[in-house]
């Protein structure tokens, strides 16, 4: 099939003109240029006029990359079942997308990667297949689909700071600093923080820090597990995280047990709120969350004890808890920070839009690597433990800063 593509904005500086031509050659398709205007400053946007021969698959990524193509009405077919999707559904990206209905582009509500498009009284909306309804208007093929592919910045921020490559070897001092800087201005914006944190923040003693941000107010929502929840009730009521004490380090014989008993003690009570209008529970990130009114969802797992009441233990119930706070953080120019966790930080990556600035801290650069091959300019990964990053980062944004080495 032939097919005239066009490409518009910072094509060039963003590397998506040389991504459609490399995605052409390597896919068996040919191309001519038929018209390429360059910006000539950093404000003018560039455009380019691209006739395509090959396979309709070549398309389809193209479509990913942001190419333009020819304006058709989107085509849908009703699904046969719920939770069934119909042949030749359209799958989406993360990337702001828009759909051609009725003669003008209208943009898809909650996009997210690995959904499809539902058209509900007219309007384009993103939806997970397991929501799916018999009925429900599917968007199928790639006809009336447009999307936005993420473009370098014009202006160098944090998340274009020396974020090329995944290592260690970073200016973590100077990159906290500008995080700091960052946090600020969305905070000011009447932003929406979200916060993402495994069992390590407990472990390392970073617990503290993360419940300074709540009261500080950088913390619009919490996501987590069951382990982290557990753990910061077991550290506030016995000063151990699973049977391991919080200043010395020492592992206590049948210490374990006080994991459970944290457990029991907010079942008795039926939950972490109740908890925290008896008395019961006195501090912690928890805590801070009740008092501060931070939403926080527990995301169970196959691994749990227990688990406390809050745990949603329905991982797709989880999910869609999870989705209503990224999707207030979408509407707010919001950001999402993931501390040391791996299952958690994945499955919260896999829901963000493209367009959420993401900041991830682990000491596993595969963690790290991994949330970062999302495909978006708004990312910052710090290989790092975040057991140091978290305090400093505090006291940052307290403005006291820290010492430079003299080294």
């Amino acid at each position: 099939m032939r097919e005239i593509i066009e490409l518009k904005g910072h094509i060039i500086d963003s590397m998506i003109l040389p991504r459609v031509l490399d995605t052409i050659m390597d896919m068996g398709g040919d191309f001519e240029i038929l018209e390429l205007r360059v910006g000539k400053t950093k404000t003018d946007e560039s455009y380019c006029k691209i006739l395509v021969e090959g396979d309709e698959k070549i398309f389809e990524e193209l479509e990913k990359l942001g190419a333009i193509l020819p304006k058709k009405e989107v085509r849908v077919s009703p699904a046969p079942a719920d939770g069934v999707l119909p042949d030749g559904f359209y799958a989406t990206t993360h990337h702001p997308t828009y759909v051609y209905i009725n003669g003008q582009w209208k943009k898809v509500k909650h996009i997210e990667m690995d959904c499809v498009i539902i058209i509900e009284d007219g309007e384009p909306v993103c939806r997970r297949q397991g929501l799916v309804k018999k009925g429900d208007l599917v968007v199928i093929g790639r006809d009336g689909i447009k999307v936005e592919a993420p473009q370098r910045p014009r202006k160098l921020d944090i998340f274009g700071f020396m974020t090329s490559d995944v290592s260690a070897e970073k200016p973590v001092n100077s990159l906290i600093k500008r995080l700091a800087e960052e946090m600020k201005r969305v905070k000011e914006g009447d932003g929406f923080i979200i916060h993402v944190v495994g069992t390590a923040i407990a472990h390392t003693g970073a617990d503290g820090a993360l419940a300074e941000l709540i009261r500080m107010g950088y913390c619009q929502a919490l996501f987590t597990g069951n382990g982290f929840a557990v753990m910061d009730i077991e550290k506030q009521l016995f000063g151990t995280t699973l049977g391991m004490d919080k200043d010395t380090g020492r592992v206590y014989k049948g210490g374990y047990r006080n994991h459970l008993v944290a457990i029991n003690e907010i079942r008795k009570v039926g939950g972490i709120r109740k908890a925290v209008e008896s008395g019961i529970l006195k501090s912690g990130v928890l805590y801070e969350c009740v008092k501060n009114n931070v939403p926080f969802v527990i995301a169970g797992s196959i691994r749990d004890d227990g688990p406390l009441p809050d745990t949603i233990t329905d991982v797709m119930k989880a999910q869609d808890e999870m989705r209503r706070y990224i999707w207030m953080a979408d509407e707010r120019g919001g950001m999402c920070m993931i501390w040391a966790s791996m299952l958690h930080g994945i499955a919260t990556g896999n829901m963000l839009p493209s367009t959420i600035k993401t900041v991830i801290v682990d000491m596993n650069p595969y963690v790290v690597t991994r949330l970062l091959d999302r495909g978006t300019t708004h990312a910052l990964g710090i290989v790092s433990d975040p057991g140091v990053v978290l305090p400093m980062l505090v006291q940052e944004l307290r403005g006291e800063g820290y010492v430079e080495s003299e080294y």
